[in-house]
Formats: structure tokens, C-alpha cells, sequence
């Protein structure tokens, strides 16, 4: 395993991360309460099986499953891992109606949150503490007094951002360089194979400002793993995948699709190692989320597998344009807010 620096930090991450969505049984009955995850015993197997492939670095949010996802995390870390040897990141969304009509600030909001977190968690801090989704309806300036507030208390070594446009990211950063507070040190962003939109801007943005890459969706939610067309069980039962994030340019995507397809049969590996080893010449650390210990089987063959710079170009070749799908869609201004998701 090779181990990156996380930007100006002095954190250093695994060069793929495990993602924890999928942890924490759910009902199915909203975005963040998905019906095909998994509780402690199955979600404490996979996670030992990333720390064997020398996994450091944990990502996780208590809008999975309202926070199970990390009550589970920390009781196997705690298990399983010395504190000091792992880097656990959690986030923190959009201020409720319910907060706002209370009159809970932004920067009570991002402090409340850690707070809960940290609990569920059974930590004393978290590694990064990551900005979610943008919120339209809180102030920037409370935001980033609540991120400042939480690194002064040593309740958050670091802070990232996540679902951001690049101007959003560089007016905040410069917001809170301008008043001494603590920097953003990593963006994660929606980002693979088929949806690589991100390259136009804030790829660019984030090079020159050394702010690390650490993308969510390596796989595109299967679709990177399997022949073109197939349908999972997954697939069925997350609606929002199937429609918000990937069900608009479906057709677009397959030629790519059959070109990780091919190189797999190449390589012998699976059509998700090929994806991951792409990914690996791009950015960081990607957030590869796992339910069984032997999905991380593919992450371990792309850990082996370095893809030539033909191969590279080869897989690119085929990509045409996307609009905006999934979070970033609904971040083009103030009157989406994620009032939707959060409310369905």
C-alpha cells in the first residue's frame, strides 16, 4: 500500500480509502436510509479485511443511515485498530428547517454536529472533518466560524469539503485565510470513469492550490464492475443512483464500459480492478466502499496493477460531456438546497 500526503496536512492517507455508506442497516425509505447495507458483524468483516490490505483511511457522515454508519465504524476501530494508527473522516450537512426555525446558528450547527458525531463515534476527535453538501440557506461566514471553532477545541484536526464548485471552495478558503482560520486540505467529488466533469475546473484549482482529491462513486454504483447492462440487486433498491446520479446518459457510457470490459479480460482481473487502477493515476485517495469482505478483492488487484499511459488514453478516449447529475445538479443555486433529499 502507498500512503499520500492529505495536502497541507500532516496526514498521511492509504492510497485508496474505505468508504462507510454502506454501513448501518436501513429501511430503504430515503436517500440516507438504504435498504442494502449491512450491520456490525458483516460491516466489522470488511472493515479487518482493509485494515489487512493496510487500509488507514476511514470516511464516513452521520446521514448514513442517521448515524449508524458511524456508530458501527468506531466500535470496530476501536476493536480492531489503534486510534493513532487510522485517519477517520465524518461530515456534516445542511443546517434543518427545524435548526433554522430555532434559530441554531450555522456555526452551532457544524459544532452540534461533531459533537454527535464524535459520540457515535466513541472518539475524542476525527481526523477530517469534511463539509458535505454546500448549504445556500446558512452563511459561509458561520460555517467557517464553526469549522475554525471545532480545530481550535482539538475536536477536528483538519477540514475537507465535498459537493462543492470550485468558485464556492476558493471564495470560502480565501474567506477564512483572511481571518486566520484553518484551510480546506481535501475535496471530495463525484468522479469516475463515466463522469468526469470535474476535469474542466476544479481538477485544476485543486492542483494549484494543493488540495487533495479523495472522489466518492469510483465504481459509478457498479456500473465500472459489470458488462454494460447489467442490472444489480443494489441498482434496484437505490433509486437515487439508478436515476439522480447515472440515469440520464446511459448510452453515452458504454463504450467505456466495454473498454474497462476488454482490458479486464486482458489483465485477468475484474472489471472494477481496472476501474480503480485508472482512478489511482488521478487523484489522492479514492473512497472505495465495500459490504463484503471479497469486494475489496478488486481493490487489492488494482493496488497491483499499474495500467500503461496507452491503457490510460485508451479508457478516456470514448468520454463525451455530461450535464450535471446527482449532488452537484441540485447545487446550482439556492432553491434546491437538498430540501428533497432531506425530506423524502
Amino acid at each position: 500500500m502507498k500512503y499520500n500526503q492529505l495536502g497541507n496536512s500532516n496526514l498521511k492517507v492509504s492510497q485508496f480509502a474505505l468508504g462507510c455508506m454502506g454501513f448501518g442497516k436501513g429501511s430503504g425509505k430515503s436517500v440516507n436510509d438504504r435498504s442494502w447495507t449491512v450491520g456490525q458483524e458483516q460491516a466489522d468483516q470488511v472493515i479487518a479485511h482493509a485494515l489487512d490490505l493496510e487500509v488507514n483511511f476511514f470516511d464516513t457522515a452521520p446521514a448514513y443511515q442517521a448515524g449508524a454508519s458511524e456508530r458501527i465504524l468506531g466500535t470496530a476501530l476501536n476493536k480492531l485498530a489503534d486510534r493513532d494508527q487510522v485517519v477517520v473522516a465524518t461530515k456534516f450537512a445542511t443546517r434543518l428547517p427545524e435548526e433554522m426555525k430555532k434559530g441554531i446558528s450555522g456555526k452551532e450547527h457544524v459544532v452540534n454536529s461533531l459533537d454527535q458525531s464524535l459520540e457515535n463515534l466513541q472518539m475524542d476527535y476525527v481526523d477530517l472533518y469534511i463539509y458535505h453538501i454546500w448549504d445556500w440557506l446558512t452563511p459561509m461566514e458561520e460555517i467557517a466560524e464553526g469549522l475554525n471553532e471545532v480545530v481550535k477545541q482539538g475536536k477536528a484536526r483538519y477540514i475537507g469539503i465535498s459537493n462543492a464548485y470550485a468558485w464556492q471552495i476558493a471564495q470560502m478558503n480565501a474567506y477564512m485565510k483572511e481571518h486566520d482560520y484553518p484551510q480546506f486540505v481535501s475535496i471530495q467529488d463525484h468522479y469516475n470513469l463515466i463522469y468526469r466533469e470535474d476535469e474542466r475546473e476544479l481538477f485544476t484549482f485543486a492542483h494549484e492550490n494543493n488540495l487533495e482529491l479523495t472522489p466518492y462513486s469510483p465504481l459509478a454504483s457498479g456500473r465500472l464492475a459489470h458488462p454494460f447492462g447489467t442490472e444489480t440487486a443494489r441498482r434496484k433498491q437505490d433509486t437515487f443512483s439508478a436515476k439522480e446520479k447515472y440515469g440520464k446518459t446511459v448510452e453515452i457510457d458504454r463504450p467505456i464500459i466495454d473498454r474497462v470490459e476488454e482490458l479486464a479480460k486482458k489483465h485477468d482481473v475484474p472489471m472494477a480492478a481496472i476501474s480503480l487502477a485508472w482512478l489511482k493515476t488521478k487523484v489522492t485517495a479514492p473512497i472505495v466502499g465495500a459490504t463484503k469482505a471479497h469486494h475489496l478483492d478488486a481493490m487489492e488487484k488494482a493496488l497491483q496493477l499499474d495500467l500503461t499511459s496507452d491503457e490510460v488514453a485508451y479508457l478516456e478516449e470514448p468520454y463525451k460531456p455530461h450535464d450535471l447529475e446527482g449532488v452537484m445538479a441540485d447545487n446550482r443555486d439556492r432553491k434546491h438546497n437538498w430540501t428533497d433529499y432531506l425530506t423524502h
